[in-house]
């Protein structure tokens, strides 16, 4: 794989794993290139300062790249944390773009010459525009580290006080952040990653004993546990606690920029633990809206191949507009980089594309099993047709919820793919893929006609329906009854 296509380019050189297209130097591999090129003495004040800088440990800063599933804290990202986190991705932000840079001086310069091969790619390494690149890498690696071992050791210092919490506003800006670049974060060990906590209706972290049944609502991609909420106090977790008042809600809050199957096996391990810590509980019931659902699945999937008591507890599933078979604009994203790539003098500005996380790579196809992306070189995921089957755990009641932005019922192909603006119809019900259809009673599918993607969890109609089902609990049964279709301006659900 020559330099060019390789996924891995847009990461800073010195932390690649496996890369062969070095451009950050340690300062032993700066001495050798130098000492054997005659053209290094016309510049050897400026590589004389270099050397004096501390090397890049480039085994160490590997390690953070093998990203191998454990957070490294469990406490919710405090102020604190926020302008670490900010003062480190900055950084991280300046090292990427000269990689960009670098990529496009490299192709315009050799490419009109026919030299775009590995061979010249190599020696452009080697050369002094190269290592002048690798120069800026190091300069900057090194400016913000030390920013941030400043504000790390300015946190430890306040932490001794009391942690001031984020704002609401801020909380929810490190999750988007999180949701566009949340493995970046962990593999850099960024304070901004977010780890996985479950809250409570007052927006606490839940640590008191529970008992009798337990609803879970879990977010999609780049929201957060504070996405449930509704200025008039009617959001979906309010109506399930008037509704329900014996039972506990509680909202999930996690890293949608991670593998869904790494946030579906620590979804199983946090569940565990709950059951753990509060044997009395006797239901526990998943709703998950788009990623969140998936990330519901994955976790049930893990959590029945590793026989944990947990799943045993689990009544009811959920899905809001979940991409079971994938969103069809992740596809066009990758469709579009792809295409990018092989344009003359442009394809470097592809890589722009592989900053965005591997959680939304995973909805290409809506994967969520580690063997749909663990053999592979890169970030990417197996093709739609190699992925592999995560069926529904028996025993449970599952519910699927999709929504179209069209008003009234169409029954055409292009109402089904555009769907809610982000996930087709089909793959909200686990339709569209014979292979891997998740086979779900139509009477336990909703089809709301007028709903976009995000509204799925405002709409008045959505959230009166998983009221109705989250009741019922399994008692009727669906299986014979037709699915529901649900309009605008209508009093009551049609059947």
């Amino acid at each position: 794989m020559n330099a060019m296509s390789s996924p891995n380019l847009f990461y800073n050189d010195s932390i690649r794993c496996g890369s062969t297209n070095s451009g950050a130097r340690t300062r032993h591999e700066l001495e050798a290139h130098f000492s054997s090129d005659s053209s290094v003495p016309s510049h050897s004040d400026v590589y004389e300062q270099i050397d004096q800088l501390e090397a890049i440990d480039v085994e160490e800063l590997g390690k953070l790249l093998a990203d191998d599933g454990n957070e490294t804290t469990t406490k919710p990202v405090t102020l604190a944390d926020f302008f670490e986190g900010l003062a480190q991705l900055a950084t991280m932000g300046v090292v990427e773009v000269t990689d960009i840079v670098e990529a496009i001086h490299r192709e315009v310069i050799l490419r009109p010459l026919g030299r775009f091969n590995d061979r010249h790619l190599n020696n452009w390494q080697r050369g002094i525009t190269g290592r002048i690149y690798g120069t800026i890498r190091h300069i900057m690696l090194k400016v913000g580290n030390n920013l941030a071992a400043v504000l790390r050791l300015y946190k430890t210092v306040m932490s001794q006080k009391n942690a001031q919490p984020l704002p609401d506003s801020l909380k929810k800006l490190v999750n988007v952040i999180n949701g566009v670049m949340g493995d970046h974060l962990v593999n850099h060990k960024n304070a901004l990653a977010i780890p996985m906590v479950l809250y409570d209706k007052d927006g606490n972290p839940q640590c008191e004993a529970l008992s009798g049944r337990v609803i879970i609502l879990c977010h999609g991609l780049c929201m957060s546990h504070l996405s449930w909420q509704s200025t008039d106090g009617h959001g979906l977790g309010d109506a399930i606690d008037r509704s329900q008042p014996a039972a506990t809600v509680l909202y999930l809050d996690y890293n949608t920029g991670r593998r869904i199957s790494r946030s579906g096996r620590k979804l199983s391990q946090v569940l565990q633990e709950l059951v753990d810590n509060s044997p009395n509980i006797s239901q526990i019931d998943l709703v998950g809206h788009s990623m969140g659902g998936l990330v519901a699945r994955s976790a049930l999937f893990y959590g029945e191949q590793d026989h944990l008591d947990w799943v045993k507890r689990v009544g009811n599933l959920i899905t809001l507009g979940s991409p079971h078979h994938g969103a069809m604009l992740e596809r066009i994203g990758n469709h579009v980089q792809d295409i990018i790539a092989k344009l003359p003098f442009a394809g470097s500005l592809a890589k722009l594309g592989d900053m965005r996380s591997a959680g939304i790579i995973d909805l290409r196809h809506g994967s969520t099993r580690d063997a749909d992306w663990k053999a592979l070189e890169g970030r990417s995921v197996l093709p739609q047709d190699f992925r592999h089957p995560a069926r529904l755990p028996s025993g449970i009641k599952t519910y699927f919820v999709a929504s179209a932005l069209v008003e009234t019922h169409y029954d055409s192909k292009m109402t089904s793919l555009l769907g809610d603006g982000l996930v087709s119809v089909a793959s909200a019900l686990g339709e569209d893929d014979a292979e891997h259809a998740l086979f779900v009673p139509e009477g336990h599918k909703a089809v709301f006609y007028g709903v976009s993607h995000v509204n799925l969890i405002h709409s008045r109609r959505v959230r009166e329906q998983v009221v109705a089902w989250l009741l019922d609990n399994g008692r009727s049964d669906y299986v014979d009854k037709p699915r529901i279709y649900s309009y605008p301006k209508s009093l009551a659900l049609s059947l």
